[in-house]
């Protein structure tokens, strides 16, 4: 559907002053961006799934679907998700793939993705590949979901989301089997730190061949693994009722 392709702008890897801000990018190929409707505003209007499509800018698969009043737009595909399918977005939805109601009309155990943290914001978090988080309990207008993660948080009640597993569960099983699928993909190659000079690298320097000889560093010379980088005083600490990481 060309009326929601736009151009994708290649930035790679700079930012608005044209400074590298994510080193090793560039060289990618010409893309379309897809628009996706993340916040599905239409509520209450039954829609009918015309085609499953390939998206080169995400891992999961696309759905068109199209409106009863004659509205087109793209959606995350779902793995149950099928050509010719009629879904929704309300609070009286039945408990389908592709349909979308507030988490507490969901029941518990229900595969879910496409959570948002604020009503309204539409789709935030579990978008990639075969990821679905599930709900735990509802207490009142108080839901607990496990994410992909494994992390347990608190969301408000009011808040929406869609039913289903995201498609293409078997992107993590794809290989890259030669440099040029990374090349195409808009990586460019990374030298390790060991091989460079030490006015380059901290790991850099020493005659002959050396192992790092520190606590890995970045390029800057900031600790590269192991050091928490999240603030203690976050604001959404206290929706989290189980970190990630014991």
């Amino acid at each position: 559907m060309k009326s929601l392709f736009k151009i994708k702008k290649k930035t790679s890897g700079r930012d608005s002053q044209g400074h590298i801000s994510i080193r090793h990018r560039g060289g990618e190929e010409k893309r379309f961006l897809r628009e996706i409707d993340w916040k599905r505003a239409k509520k209450d209007i039954k829609a009918r799934v015309s085609t499953i499509e390939y998206d080169p800018n995400r891992t999961a698969l696309i759905a068109l679907v199209v409106y009863e009043d004659g509205a087109k737009a793209y959606i995350l595909a779902t793995t149950a998700l099928s050509v010719g399918d009629t879904i929704i977005s309300s609070t009286t939805a039945p408990i389908k793939d592709g349909n979308q109601l507030p988490l507490k009309d969901i029941p518990v155990g229900v595969p879910i993705h496409g959570l948002e943290f604020q009503v309204g914001h539409g789709a935030q978090i579990v978008k990639s590949a075969g990821s679905a988080a599930y709900i735990q309990s509802i207490d009142g207008h108080k839901v607990t979901v496990k994410l992909p993660s494994g992390e347990l948080r608190i969301f408000e009640g009011n808040t929406w989301a869609t039913i289903g597993q995201v498609s293409n569960a078997d992107h993590s099983n794809q290989k890259l089997v030669k440099a040029g699928d990374s090349r195409h993909r808009g990586i460019r190659p990374t030298v390790r730190g060991v091989a460079q000079n030490p006015h380059s690298h901290p790991h850099g320097g020493g005659e002959g061949r050396s192992s790092i000889g520190m606590n890995p560093k970045t390029p800057w010379g900031k600790p590269a693994m192991g050091k928490r980088t999240r603030k203690l005083k976050n604001k959404s600490n206290k929706l989290i009722v189980q970190r990630r990481k014991k």
